[in-house]
């Protein structure tokens, strides 16, 4: 299982990580199989994303891309 401090100390040898969150299932607490990382420069993070995506960590392949901002739903 890949942990926060797993992806911290990937995206680290890029430069400065702020944050990291694996998105856990609410009731079962469960990993959803993806997570968010945020680095303060952008120019580091791309270089993250391009070289980090489509490699394995912890036997886990990582597809890595620049989040999207979440769509509005229609239904609220």
């Amino acid at each position: 299982m890949v942990s926060e401090n797993d992806l911290t100390r990937a995206f680290e040898k890029f430069g400065a990580v702020s944050s990291v969150k694996i998105i856990t299932d609410k009731y079962s607490g469960r990993s959803k199989g993806f997570g968010f990382v945020t680095m303060e420069d952008n120019s580091e993070a791309s270089e993250a994303i391009n070289t980090l995506n489509g490699t394995n960590l912890k036997n886990r392949d990582m597809t890595v891309t620049e989040a999207k901002p979440k769509k509005e739903s229609f239904f609220k």
